[in-house]
């Protein structure tokens, strides 16, 4: 008997991640040439010693064992709207908050509540491939935003107007990015909000990385004048990467009481809500690790420096598009050769993982994606090395 599968799940391809992991599978690694594992954006750091003992305590009370509300408990709602107001300087109320199981779920559950088969949303290249995933899942067509390498953290409105048709629902925003590290401009991020919402179209606006941005200034002003309480603009968040709590899956999206009943309806048949554990923590976190929060972002912001100086004191024929958040957008220099293959080769010959640019969309040929969160400073040198080495084994 052929059971039969969705063609639309069918049609999409193997979790990038998963594909990449299988390239080193069942491999060992001598003591001189460790794996360096440059694929998955994951923090080098546990999460905070009192969270861990907070989220222990709290496993042995009964209510843990409950379902909360469909969107997340009150008081998590209510912390989270208090941060983002601060963050932003803005007036955020619990009443537009949801908490969801983790970020990628919210931008799910949002893409879906918008959009529907035939439907579009614009997405720019590079992208973030679970986003663009779903999208195809669901039958709901992405429309490519072209990149533009000299200027990866712009965003130019005429060739956003072009392409916005009848069918246009949404346009999504990675900031900082994924992949490139890049941060897209507060004044292009406004101005594309307003090209959206005239023609009735919604920015949905990922800031995972939001914590790891190079500058303390708010990334832009949507949430101060109130655009997350109408219609044309959603705020996705993470707690994975700022609290270092990627196994939590705990996330939330910020946006108009209109949609958020449609988003409670997606999240109902889902999961219910979310772990009510994971919960605690994100409170928890909210409520006490401002300082080791923003101790771990300084980090991250050392690794950017290292990786560029890394990169600008070597002769390497990779060269460093963008970089910063988590991730290093390099260009490497086998012309003519798939990203995909130079990747692969990467991790057979120089025990090196990381993602070809052929993950993050069309003409991405060229570009390799370095997730350099795991790695320390003092690395940054012997990741130059393989490099290097890499030219020489070609």
């Amino acid at each position: 008997m052929n059971s039969h599968c969705n063609p639309l799940v069918g049609a999409v391809n193997t979790p990038p991640i998963a594909e990449a992991q299988g390239w080193i599978r069942g491999r060992t690694f001598p003591c001189g040439k460790q794996l360096l594992d440059l694929a998955q954006a994951v923090p080098s750091y546990a999460p905070a010693e009192d969270l861990m003992r907070h989220v222990a305590k709290v496993a042995a009370a009964p209510s843990t064992s409950l379902y909360s509300e469909i969107l997340g408990t009150h008081e998590l709602r209510v912390a989270f709207s208090r941060h983002l107001g601060a963050d932003y300087e803005a007036s955020v109320d619990a009443e537009n908050v949801a908490i969801t199981s983790g970020c990628n779920q919210g931008f799910c559950v949002v893409a879906s509540a918008l959009a529907g088969r035939g439907d579009q949303i614009i997405v720019p290249v590079p992208y973030y491939f679970n986003h663009v995933m779903w999208l195809q899942m669901q039958g709901i067509d992405p429309v490519y935003l072209p990149f533009n390498a000299a200027q990866p953290g712009r965003l130019h409105l005429d060739s956003i107007r072009d392409l916005i048709t009848p069918r246009t629902r949404a346009m999504v925003l990675v900031s900082p990015c994924n992949p490139t590290g890049a941060e897209f401009a507060s004044a292009d991020i406004e101005a594309v909000h307003g090209l959206l919402a005239s023609s009735g179209i919604s920015l949905i606006i990922d800031e995972t990385y939001k914590d790891f941005r190079a500058f303390a200034a708010q990334p832009h002003t949507l949430m101060t004048n109130g655009s997350h309480t109408r219609e044309g603009l959603v705020q996705l968040f993470s707690f994975s990467k700022a609290y270092s709590m990627t196994g939590y899956r705990v996330g939330a999206i910020v946006c108009n009481a209109k949609l958020l009943v449609e988003v409670e309806k997606i999240l109902d048949c889902i999961a219910i809500c979310p772990p009510r554990i994971s919960q605690e923590a994100a409170i928890f976190a909210l409520e006490h690790l401002d300082e080791w929060r923003r101790s771990k972002a300084a980090l991250m912001k050392q690794r950017v420096r290292a990786l560029r100086e890394a990169f600008a004191q070597s002769n390497l024929g990779y060269r460093l598009v963008s970089s910063g958040a988590y991730f290093a957008y390099v260009r490497h220099p086998f012309r003519g050769t798939r990203s995909l293959a130079v990747a692969c080769r990467l991790a057979e010959r120089e025990n090196l993982l990381c993602l070809p640019g052929s993950f993050f969309g069309p003409q991405q040929a060229d570009f390799l994606r370095l997730a350099f969160a795991n790695l320390e400073c003092e690395r940054f040198e012997e990741l130059v090395g393989r490099l290097l080495e890499s030219e020489k084994n070609q």
